[in-house]
């Protein structure tokens, strides 16, 4: 009988957010609805995150305070990156720990800077993760029109690669490395591949006016 899956969610969100004037984790989200009734892109990936995790990690950096009633007030947890200066692939270095530090074999991984993560995705991806496991994969990547996105989802032998690399690495060298345990799973999402990193890509989603 094969084991239940034991899967943590992690969003990094320890970036300074310099291109968007302002910390993109609270910004509130869906961007057009009256600010009294919106969440914030964070409480919204973990909102998206809670039925497909055990537990839900936030990465944080110099942000803690501004951020830690959000992670809270949604039901996460928070660990904190002591250098984000070093960058991305640290952020995630540091949430992988506190995966297997938590018992956890794998992890399902986002970026705050994106629109949340569709049930519909989140499910897809989980599924295929389950049965890619059992050909020998180690991690699967959701791809929308022949690009690659988050979250993604490692299983431990992914998970240990991350932690053996440098701290200067890229996940995505990391993921190149080892191509043929990685499963490429298509999904109808276009927020998959996408970035909010200016006012100008996060107004862009604004529902246009009937």
């Amino acid at each position: 009988m094969a084991r239940a899956l034991s899967l943590c969610g992690v969003i990094l969100a320890a970036g300074e957010s310099t291109r968007m004037g302002r910390d993109k984790a609270l910004l509130p989200w869906p961007p057009d609805a009256p600010a009294s009734s919106a969440e914030t892109l964070l409480s919204a990936a973990i909102a998206a995150f809670n039925p497909f995790s055990d537990v839900v990690i936030v990465v944080v950096g110099k942000n803690e305070l501004n951020l830690a009633p959000v992670v809270y007030a949604s039901g996460a947890s928070l660990v904190r990156n002591p250098s984000p200066e070093r960058g991305q692939f640290s952020s995630l270095q540091v949430a992988l720990h506190e995966v297997l530090n938590r018992g956890r074999d794998a992890a399902m991984v986002t970026l705050v800077d994106r629109p949340p993560p569709r049930t519909a995705t989140l499910a897809a991806l989980r599924a295929a993760f389950e049965s890619a496991v059992e050909q020998g994969k180690w991690a699967v990547v959701p791809e929308y029109q022949g690009r690659h996105g988050h979250p993604i989802v490692l299983g431990r032998e992914m998970i240990e690669a991350f932690l053996r690399a440098p701290a200067t690495g890229t996940a995505r060298e990391i993921e190149h490395g080892n191509l043929e345990h990685v499963q490429y799973v298509p999904v109808d999402d276009p927020s998959v591949p996408m970035n909010l990193n200016t006012p100008q890509d996060y107004a862009a989603l604004r529902t246009p006016a009937q």
